[in-house]
């Protein structure tokens, strides 16, 4: 009979050298009393993660070594794949945990919880937004309206339901995880975090944001980026969206592309 852990860690890695470690001893800090495993694709680094990985945790993690870099989703999808636990935990690699994890774990114990995120903090331990609305032509128009910035979440006094929560620490349950097969790997990068808690919420499954726990997150946006983050989008509303309301959200997501790209060309 196989033996099913708890909790799998699900991590995939792209030139994250400098982060490794700091997030590895997290892990091992605070999923004390959680029976884990730790599984990690690498997209083809260049870096010296691999070695970093082979020579300290070669006992800890089960390395999936890719030829190429897959994207965030598909890399997710092939660590899921090889994982064996009742319980996901989508990790960066560039975060390091600040508490112990079997609180959050035990919310996935109530059948209608289906993703649970906890409170995000940048590097000086600032707060950081990490849940948010679902888009709707509104919010389209300024992509920012679409995060969670209420005073209410960074305090941390209860637990909220929230639409979406983001890809950095998400954790869920395995057999969720296998009805909707995933990430939808035609995300590449951006948005694909909240196509999934979609897809949760279509199951009527509850996300919900537990701030009394909190994670350090390295990494962020990157304006360079904001072409991804603009398609992501409209791969979201034209997958979850019909007719007029849809046509709405693609005019007002238009809008906002189009004076993105004038403020670029005025600032060169």
């Amino acid at each position: 009979m196989i033996n099913h852990k708890e909790l799998s860690i699900i991590i995939v890695n792209y030139n994250g050298a400098q982060y490794l470690e700091a997030c590895m001893d997290s892990i091992k800090k605070c999923c004390k009393g959680i029976d884990y495993e730790i599984i990690m694709v690498d997209n083809n680094s260049s870096d010296k993660s691999l070695d970093i990985i082979k020579r300290k945790y070669a006992e800890e993690v089960c390395l999936i070594e890719s030829k190429e870099n897959l994207g965030f989703g598909k890399g997710n999808n092939l660590a899921v794949s090889n994982s064996n636990a009742k319980c996901l935990l989508l990790l960066n690699n560039d975060t390091i945990l600040l508490d112990n994890l079997k609180p959050a774990l035990d919310l996935l114990e109530d059948e209608s919880i289906g993703a649970v995120g906890i409170k995000m903090l940048g590097k000086t331990k600032e707060y950081r937004p990490s849940t948010g609305h679902f888009p709707s032509p509104l919010r389209l128009l300024k992509l920012s309206w679409l995060t969670y910035k209420k005073e209410k979440f960074q305090k941390g006094e209860r637990l909220y339901e929230v639409d979406w929560i983001e890809g950095s620490f998400l954790l869920t349950k395995r057999l969720l995880w296998d009805d909707f097969e995933g990430f939808d790997d035609r995300f590449f990068m951006y948005v694909e975090d909240v196509d999934l808690c979609k897809e949760i919420a279509e199951r009527e499954k509850r996300r919900i944001y537990f701030p009394e726990l909190k994670y350090i997150h390295f990494g962020g946006f990157n304006s360079q980026r904001e072409h991804l983050l603009i398609k992501g989008h409209r791969m979201f509303v034209n997958k979850h969206f019909h007719g007029l309301y849809r046509k709405m959200c693609l005019w007002t997501l238009g809008i906002n592309e189009a004076y993105k790209m004038k403020v670029k060309r005025i600032n060169g």
